[in-house]
């Protein structure tokens, strides 16, 4: 597959969001069984997001209870090809990640996949690398020289696609650090709890993932924060956490959680929910869970969200060209980053 975007998959957001079909009736919209996918594993900081987002918008009653799917797999083509099955049902959500940046930008998604309604973006999230609290590595300092070294001397747990936000939250910085981030020892797991489990278990060396699937282990003292891609540093369990910056790499991640829908949705049905995600998104429980998981809100509609996204694939489509991670396809996932024996 070509590594840039047609014009016409360049161009899918905003016109996916600009095909109206006509109304049978004037009664205001409100989604019927209404459905979350969520393109990661159970448990996962995408799944818990969504999870707390649908509960409180029947909480609400701004919605009836919806039925969360997870569809875990590369590139969330799994997530994706359902969202294209079911062009112009309104009732149907998935999670928008940054996942879904890298996937584009890699020439990953077809054009007809990428043809769908981005709504709202919630919150920026931070990928942070971490080893066991027993590792031998102590820090930044420690992970860049030994790589420098030898860039496969450690085994590196990502979820869930090589290429994607969580893999680049830990390649660019050592990449900008003078690291031959091509050699790097990665493996792909079905999600970050999964990664973080095992490493925790033995199994790793260390794991790239977002705050909230780190705070048990951290809690519990049995993981050590390497560093975090934030610009400042976080609070709570995180506060004595060091961010790249501050170590000398001058890195900040731009991951970002949203909420997208299929093509062919009509304006009124667009508006209602931006207008549900603006209500949950100012509700202090909302609040609450998002200081909890070292998120920071950041609400954008969905002109803003497809400009960001459209900005971003760019972006991050020069990164991957030199990192060399440009055009990995799904197929070769597992054997890339299969331990080495």
């Amino acid at each position: 597959m070509p590594h840039t975007l047609t014009r016409r998959a360049s161009l899918a957001l905003v016109a996916a969001a600009a095909l109206p079909r006509a109304q049978a009736s004037t009664a205001p919209w409100k989604p019927a069984k209404p459905e979350f996918i969520v393109p990661s594993g159970a448990g996962a900081a995408l799944d818990a997001a969504a999870r707390k987002l649908t509960e409180l918008l029947a909480r609400e009653g701004l919605t009836e209870s919806f039925v969360v799917s997870n569809r875990s797999g590369a590139h969330s083509i799994q997530a994706l090809e359902i969202l294209q099955r079911q062009s112009g049902n309104a009732s149907l959500l998935m999670t928008l990640s940054s996942g879904y940046v890298t996937s584009a930008a890699q020439g990953a998604l077809a054009p007809r996949l990428q043809e769908i309604t981005p709504l709202v973006t919630l919150l920026r999230e931070f990928t942070t690398v971490v080893v066991r609290a027993d590792s031998p590595v102590r820090d930044a300092a420690g992970l860049i020289a030994t790589l420098r070294r030898d860039p496969g001397a450690l085994s590196i747990g990502i979820a869930t696609t090589l290429g994607n936000h969580i893999h680049l939250g830990i390649a660019q910085p050592l990449q900008q650090a003078g690291v031959a981030v091509r050699g790097l020892r990665v493996v792909p797991y079905k999600s970050s709890a999964e990664s973080t489990a095992a490493l925790v278990g033995g199994h790793l060396d260390v794991v790239s993932a977002t705050t909230p699937n780190l705070l048990p282990y951290l809690q519990n003292q049995r993981v050590r924060v390497i560093a975090i891609a934030a610009d400042e540093r976080l609070g709570g369990e995180f506060a004595d956490a060091p961010t790249w910056k501050e170590q000398g790499v001058d890195y900040a991640s731009q991951s970002f959680q949203g909420v997208a829908t299929t093509a062919r949705v009509t304006p009124q049905q667009q508006a209602f929910w931006v207008e549900a995600f603006g209500q949950v998104a100012r509700l202090p429980e909302w609040q609450a869970f998002v200081a909890l998981n070292q998120w920071k809100p950041h609400f954008l509609g969905p002109q803003q969200t497809q400009a960001a996204l459209l900005q971003q694939i760019a972006q991050t489509r020069t990164l991957l060209a030199t990192l060399g991670l440009e055009g990995t396809d799904a197929a070769g996932q597992a054997q890339a980053g299969a331990p080495r024996t």
